[in-house]
């Protein structure tokens, strides 16, 4: 354990240093300020200490990371308008980006009503013609239309994942002005549109809606011929292939390629085809226990030898598997050894900055806590978090369960219809009756497998990630066959889990079953025979911790009746991870507590809202884990 405490005191430094040698340069200086952390709301003790200059000043991209670039996150202008209406010529006020509006810290806390959502900015550049220059946006909810000096730049749809566009052509030097146009219908029965938790009506587990910006908005300079992404395997027999995407007409290039180990030189490689295939001798392999990471860097030359990019980047030498027990039972490997996957829901909201953390710090006390708990498993929840909290993962080493973001005509339990639930953990003497899947139209779809294959390309390179998830308790399932096959077919490195909770298809890994408030599992059902079993959410017991509820005077969410006292609800946590615990033993592979943390009326997570106050101690909880024998 001492290990991991050194490693997150020398992340947190590194947090907090990164303002000065990681982040680019930011132009909230330049802005007169008339912004402030909206009042008589929840914040976080990071929230609390948010303000336009050290606003999310990392930087975005650790997996394919360049020393040019400049941060564009601060004080923009915004303004609310009707849909029809053009490019406003007044504004509202200021907006601190990239926290959405909706959020407190945005400084606007206000819900968009089937309007437009307008942003204006504008920085200073020194702009070298040589070069391409790229615009980046790291998330915004959910479809825009980008301007840059008055000129069309390009437009995007999806709420949940990075785009970026080349505006070399509309960058000019010294002062450029950035505007951005958002719509959002996060919940219109006629939109389709992935959201995940959020939506109008928040209640119970469903949550406030997120609109806009809420990502790092970015510039980087590059050579027109470039490094435009990369995608590297690392296995645990040392193999290590990477293939590069280039961006640029070239005739010849050459890439150099350099792996070090804790800042040591390991061995290199030159090609001329965009790929390296290498072998690393003594592998430090990488495993939630020892999370080792290589670094990368690649280097592209011309036929002159000049250096025309450099990029760096990291990999975790690890393999995924799976084995029998001697009972014939499936278990998850990791590196050919079994492992038990052991962790919580984590829905990554927060009450200050709702689907945007208030800072890398709040994101690394969190992950602490976990690891401390003896966790080794997240299961992300209907979102996709930034890129920089898969290298976090990475870093303090996290397996991950990565949920594609759900949607669809109804996603909170209103007048549309869901399909016929058949849950693994209950009995069905017809598992196929009824309607099991919901009819998307083609283009919804289309939209749902863009999003879905963006997703799978971006986090593709963390070793952390070990399990996709496509659907949740049928919550907008559709073409589940379909699905499921793109995903084996596009990445049969990992699990592939392809309805947690919901309707079972015979595809992917994995059988999962969720029961509140106890872990349940059919095992005698002979239909999970082949896949490896896991209980995908229990639990779910809940407390309120005096001044740290979110919204007091509201009804609360919680699996099953109130507790009377703290010990109360600590006695149940007891009794699930016994009754898990004892599941373990025959033969389930993984159990996911719900959840890390309350989020706005729901208070069955281990930690308050807030963040401020732990139901149990990590300290409790490890002991409790390890006694019931999820944890060695």
């Amino acid at each position: 354990m001492s290990s991991t405490v050194t490693m997150f005191k020398s992340l947190k430094l590194m947090t907090y240093l990164g303002f000065l040698v990681l982040s680019g340069q930011s132009w909230a200086d330049n802005k007169q300020v008339n912004w402030s952390i909206q009042k008589e709301v929840m914040l976080t003790q990071w929230g609390e200490q948010i303000t336009p200059q050290n606003a999310w000043q990392q930087y975005p991209r650790p997996q394919l990371k360049r020393d040019n670039w400049q941060n564009l996150n601060g004080l923009w202008q915004y303004a609310v308008v009707d849909r029809k209406a053009s490019e406003p010529n007044s504004w509202d006020g200021q907006i601190l980006v990239p926290f959405a509006i909706e959020s407190p810290l945005s400084g606007v806390a206000k819900r968009l009503n089937q309007q437009a959502l307008w942003y204006q900015t504008e920085f200073n550049f020194d702009l070298n013609s040589a070069q391409a220059q790229i615009l980046h946006f790291e998330a915004v909810d959910y479809a825009c239309k980008i301007w840059l000096n008055g000129h069309f730049v390009g437009a995007h749809q999806g709420g949940n994942l990075p785009f970026k566009l080349d505006v070399s052509n509309a960058i000019q030097q010294g002062s450029n002005q950035l505007v951005v146009r958002v719509i959002d219908d996060t919940d219109a029965p006629d939109r389709y549109q992935l959201r995940g938790k959020q939506t109008q009506d928040n209640r119970g587990i469903w949550y406030t809606p997120v609109s806009g910006i809420w990502q790092t908005v970015w510039l980087e300079n590059v050579n027109p011929i470039h490094i435009d992404s990369i995608k590297t395997q690392a296995d645990a027999n040392g193999r290590l292939n990477i293939k590069m995407n280039l961006a640029g007409e070239h005739q010849s290039v050459t890439a150099k390629l350099q792996v070090l180990f804790n800042g040591q030189p390991v061995t290199s490689a030159v090609s001329q085809t965009g790929e390296f295939n290498l072998k690393v001798d003594n592998v430090s392999l990488w495993s939630p226990a020892n999370p080792a990471l290589y670094d990368l860097k690649i280097s592209l030359l011309d036929n002159n030898n000049r250096v025309l990019d450099e990029v760096t980047s990291y990999t975790g030498f690890r393999s995924i598997g799976r084995q029998q027990d001697a009972k014939g039972n499936w278990q998850f490997t990791l590196n050919h050894q079994p492992i038990f996957h052991w962790g919580p829901l984590d829905q990554g909201w927060w009450p200050d900055g709702l689907l945007t953390p208030p800072s890398e710090a709040a994101v690394l006390y969190e992950m602490d806590y976990l690891k401390r708990a003896g966790f080794n498993m997240i299961r992300k929840h209907k979102k996709v978090e930034s890129r920089r909290y898969y290298y976090l993962a990475d870093k303090l080493g996290f397996l991950v369960w990565q949920d594609q973001v759900s949607g669809g005509v109804d996603s909170n339990g209103g007048k549309q219809e869901w399909p016929v639930w058949h849950q693994a953990s209950q009995t069905y003497s017809d598992r196929l009756k009824g309607e099991i899947e919901a009819a998307w139209p083609y283009w919804a779809h289309q939209q749902y497998m863009t999003e879905l294959k963006t997703m799978m390309d971006t986090l593709f390179n963390h070793p952390s990630i070990v399990v996709w998830t496509t659907f949740n308790e049928r919550w907008g399932q559709h073409n589940t066959m379909a699905v499921g096959e793109f995903v084996e077919q596009y990445d049969p490195s990992r699990h592939l889990n392809i309805a947690s909770g919901g309707n079972f298809f015979p595809i992917g890994d994995i059988a999962d079953a969720h029961h509140y408030p106890e872990p349940k599992f059919l095992l005698d059902a002979t239909e999970f025979d082949g896949y490896i079993k896991v209980v995908g959410e229990f639990g779910g017991h809940g407390w309120p911790v005096q001044n740290h509820v979110w919204a007091p005077e509201r009804e609360k969410m919680i699996y099953g009746n109130m507790p009377k006292t703290l010990n109360e609800y600590q006695s149940r946590y007891i009794r699930s991870i016994t009754n898990l615990a004892k599941l373990k033993q025959q033969g389930i592979s993984a159990g996911v507590y719900t959840q890390t943390s309350d989020v706005e009326t729901e208070i069955n997570g281990l930690l308050t809202y807030d963040r401020k106050a732990e139901k149990i101690t990590a300290e409790q909880l490890y002991k409790i884990h390890r006694q019931a024998g999820l944890i060695k």
